[in-house]
């Protein structure tokens, strides 16, 4: 945070005074708004964890931008090349407005001028952590697929036939990426589109590398959250090619098949990071997910995914033992009551059960921690702002009176057999107040009911544990 604070300094001639850690993906890297008074001069602050890595979004992103293609602009950089402030596009995806087809169409015909305007110049050598999504590169997407989710899956298979299918599958897209010199953004999907006055801005392509245009699109239309119909991923498919006719002589065709073949490779490496974020560090997000992804798999399957024979045998059998290794599925069979910080700005979480329940607590009444300058980078965590709560005492009559509601409701589901229950505690920022709040619910009834599975969220700290 100190590098990013001198950096801001630095870039605006002004201390910060606001900084927000703001909710991470699946990646290390920590990402800050930083603003002066009244929220002006509002930016961007990322702290990533590889040097390389760094320099290659700070590359790709000058690169983009001199090339006039939407992407956050890089305004400053740590001396170590540790940290960067790069502008603030705001905090709506397009995931949250994928029902619009309209920005949906404006985001592939975007990406068609990043496969050509911004492939012309490009330095591959900059690229993390390779050049090119080659023979290797895929391998170690289908091996991800292997060691991360086929193993948990329980099902039985023949390693030999298997390895045979997948050195096939990628030595047919080497072949691909061969006979293609642009640049593939990897990661491309709605998630990672920022929509800001209309107008749509892509972000976190610091893996991207030389690789088939395909892969991006079967990225974009087969992400299992987004949900495409056939027909809008075959419409989108069709617009894309529409706008790559302005460089290119591009048959659509051709490109749905060519879609198709990477959706299989996206699928099975989304599956992997499914596996390893939601199987092994249980992360909700990404166990909910996998029903999800199963079933563009078997939608794969189901239009055919070319000559793979023991994938084409095995993969069937992997989605019918899906039931075992889906989001309720972990053999705990008591009651699960699930606790959350969140921001009222970005809304009240979901209830991943589906029971669509529970309770949600306001916590703003109460004076608040971030309006003071020596608690703002802090959380409800920390030792100084719970003595600030503390201090007041007002937060622990509050909570006595959630207690008494949360308890009484936690008693009756014991009973009455119920296996799922929500308690969500909601302020400005859901940075202090809120923290504290669902800190202590949690522990609350972990010490009183301790048969209970006790999940606890702080959404917008990006912290999840089961106590």
């Amino acid at each position: 945070m100190k590098q990013l604070n001198e950096l801001y300094r630095r870039y605006t001639g002004k201390d910060a005074e606001q900084v927000k850690l703001l909710t991470p993906a699946g990646s290390s890297r920590k990402y800050y708004r930083l603003s002066g008074g009244d929220g002006e001069v509002s930016l961007i602050g990322v702290a990533g964890t590889d040097c390389k890595e760094n320099e290659a979004f700070i590359y790709l992103s000058r690169h983009f931008y001199e090339k006039g293609l939407p992407v956050p602009r890089v305004l400053a950089v740590s001396d170590d090349g540790m940290c960067y402030l790069e502008s603030d596009l705001g905090d709506v995806s397009l995931f949250a407005l994928k029902g619009d087809e309209g920005l949906l169409e404006k985001a592939v015909r975007m990406l068609a001028r990043f496969h050509y305007e911004g492939s012309d110049g490009m330095d591959y050598t900059k690229c993390f952590p390779v050049d090119a999504f080659d023979r290797q590169s895929v391998m170690w997407d289908l091996n991800y697929f292997k060691y991360s989710f086929l193993n948990t899956s329980g099902i039985s298979y023949s390693e030999p036939r298997l390895e045979a299918d997948m050195v096939r599958l990628a030595e047919d897209v080497d072949r691909v990426t061969r006979n293609e010199s642009r640049f593939m953004l990897r990661d491309f999907q709605s998630r990672n589109v920022m929509v800001k006055d209309g107008e749509v801005y892509f972000i976190d392509y610091q893996g991207g590398r030389r690789g088939p245009s395909a892969y991006d699109l079967a990225s974009f239309l087969w992400q299992a959250k987004a949900g495409f119909s056939h027909e809008l991923r075959e419409r989108l498919i069709e617009v894309y090619a529409d706008e790559a006719r302005r460089y290119d002589d591009v048959d659509a065709e051709m490109l749905k098949q060519q879609v198709r073949s990477m959706a299989l490779i996206r699928t099975l490496q989304v599956m992997g990071a499914y596996g390893l974020r939601g199987r092994f560090e249980r992360k909700p997000h990404f166990l909910q997910s996998i029903p999800l992804a199963l079933g563009n798999l078997r939608s794969l399957l189901d239009e055919g995914i070319g000559d793979y024979p023991y994938l084409n045998e095995m993969l069937p059998r992997l989605i019918e033992a899906g039931k075992g290794i889906g989001v309720s599925d972990d053999g705990f069979e008591g009651l699960t009551v699930r606790v959350s910080s969140f921001s009222f700005k970005k809304g009240i979480p979901e209830d991943p059960s589906g029971n669509g329940g529970g309770y949600v607590f306001d916590c703003r009444a109460m004076d608040n921690p971030g309006r003071y300058e020596e608690y703002r980078s802090l959380t409800g965590l920390d030792r100084e702002v719970i003595e600030f709560l503390e201090a007041k005492g007002e937060i622990g009559r509050f909570l006595d009176s959630c207690h008494s509601l949360v308890d009484a409701a936690v008693g009756n589901y014991l009973n009455r057999g119920f296996n799922s229950l929500m308690v969500s505690y909601g302020c400005t920022g859901g940075q202090h107040r809120s923290v504290y709040s669902a800190q202590h619910t949690a522990e609350h009834i972990k010490e009183r009911f301790p048969q209970v599975r006790v999940l606890l969220c702080h959404r917008e700290q990006g912290i999840e544990v089961t106590l």
